[in-house]
Formats: structure tokens, sequence, C-alpha cells
């Protein structure tokens, strides 16, 4: 007997976009899925967005957040009802047929806490950093097996996990302004819930080329999670070392531009460790 598909709440934080939160939600409307409703916290301090929402054959509710996305998440948390849980970013695209996709996934085995896929381009593309193998989320494996757009989890996931923290995300007023969806899968992996990586699930964004100052904001977000969550000795030198290596592989090839990048990723993650420190002292 086949099991009835899953429902979804999609909480779509959003700031300053407009044309893009449209896309999103013309890719949510073509999904022909009966059992969605899409939160939309919007973070503006105007009206923009209100055009885009207007007439959607969409099951649709704003809100309003003050910025900070992992503050504008957590506004939404408390009114989720739906079974399975996502966080779309306001200029990602979900491909016809995702929600079924995964609803079915979902359906199929009740002992599933979640399922992350990889971020791809219109063509399907990834940027080389993409793992190709299909594995269930470790906390030492899930690096670089999600992006926050590209998770599904069940509704108890979320209610045991809790929060976002406020000091990831981007509009945080901290150095490790990212990675907030790596310290919720840590947290939920290591409070027991069975997530899955499947790489051939794919949710369309740009794939871009981070320049210095990504890397050192990316680089600051993983030092501050592998000192925030404890990680073994071998673990956060491995994750210390590997960008370096990287920078000096590159001056090798005389790729100044990519060594430029990876070194900075490398300090990065060095002072994020350091400042992870200070805010646990602090805390």
């Amino acid at each position: 007997m086949s099991r009835e598909l899953p429902s979804f709440d999609l909480v779509v934080a959003t700031v300053d976009r407009t044309d893009d939160l449209g896309n999103l939600l013309d890719s949510l409307e073509a999904q022909q899925y009966d059992r969605l409703r899409v939160i939309v916290v919007d973070q503006n301090e105007d009206d923009r967005v209100a055009p885009f929402l207007e007439g959607r054959a969409l099951r649709l509710e704003r809100i309003r957040a003050g910025r900070g996305l992992s503050h504008a998440r957590n506004t939404a948390l408390a009114g989720l009802e739906a079974d399975i849980v996502a966080f779309p970013d306001d200029d990602c695209v979900y491909p016809e047929g995702t929600l079924e996709r995964v609803g079915r996934r979902f359906a199929a085995d009740q002992e599933l806490s979640g399922i992350t896929g990889r971020a791809g381009d219109e063509h399907g593309r990834s940027s080389p950093s993409w793992r190709p193998d299909a594995a269930l989320l470790t906390d030492d494996n899930l690096w670089n097996r999600a992006i926050s757009f590209t998770i599904f989890v069940r509704r108890e996931v979320v209610e045991r996990v809790g929060p976002f923290d406020e000091r990831l995300g981007l509009g945080s007023s901290e150095t490790w302004a990212s990675g907030e969806e790596i310290d919720y899968l840590i947290r939920a992996v290591r409070a027991g819930a069975r997530i899955a990586y499947d790489p051939s699930l794919v949710v369309r964004h740009d794939v871009r080329d981070d320049d210095a100052s990504v890397g050192a904001r990316d680089g600051a977000s993983v030092g501050y999670l592998l000192r925030k969550h404890d990680y073994r000795a071998r673990v956060v030198v491995r994750m210390l070392v590997r960008p370096l290596g990287g920078a000096l592989l590159a001056l090798g090839k005389l790729d100044v531009d990519l060594a430029r990048r990876r070194f900075a990723t490398f300090r990065g993650r060095v002072r994020g460790y350091r400042g992870a420190k200070r805010a646990k002292i602090s805390a």
C-alpha cells in the first residue's frame, strides 16, 4: 500500500531581492505539489516583495523579521506545522519534480530524518568541492555534502535541534558570518538524526568563484565550528592545513589569484578557531 506523500513548509528568508524571489516562487508553483506552504520571512523595511507574492497559486504566508539570516529563519520556527521543513535561499530554483522526489524518499523510509543534495547551475554543474558519492552524514563528512537550500529535514528534527546559531549566517555581526546550516547539521547528527546525502538531488543556484574576502569569511566560520563543537585534534589539523596546502600548490602552478584565495581561507579558519575560544570564554 502506498504511503501519502508528506507536507512541506519552506522557510524563505529574503532581503533586497525581488526578481530572484519571483523566480523561486515560479519554480515552486511549477512543482504542482498540493501539500506545500511557503513562509516568506521578509527582512525588508519596505513592501518591495509584495507584488511578487500576489496572485500566486501557492499557500503563502509572509512574516516580518529584522536583518540576519539565522534570526529570520528562527522567527519562522515556532509556526512550523508540516512534516518536512526546508530553507531555500531567495535566489535558488527548485527543478521540476523536486518536492515529489524528496517526498517519495521520505515516504518510503520512515526512519530517514533528512536529505541533503548539492548545488548546481542551470546545467547541473557544481563546484569541484562537492562530493560525488552518496553517504549518510556524519559530523566528519558533512562539510562538503550540504548547503542550506539543499537541506530537507523532518519537523521533529527541527524541534529537537532548536534555533539556528545567530552568531552565524549572513547579517551576523561576527567574523564568521556563514556556516549556520553546517552548524545545524552537526547538532542534528550528534542528536541522532539519520540524514542522507544524495548527489543526484540538485537545487539550482549560481555557481560563483569566491574571492578572497568570501574565503576568509567562510574559513572563519569553519574554524568557529571546529572549536564550538570540540572536534578532535586530527580533524582540526586536517581542516586548517588543507587550504594552506592548496595555496602552496596554486603557487607552484603560478596561479597567484587562487593562491591568494586559498591563503585567505587558511587565515580565516585560524582566526575563527581562535575567535571561538574567546566567544566560549565570554559566553
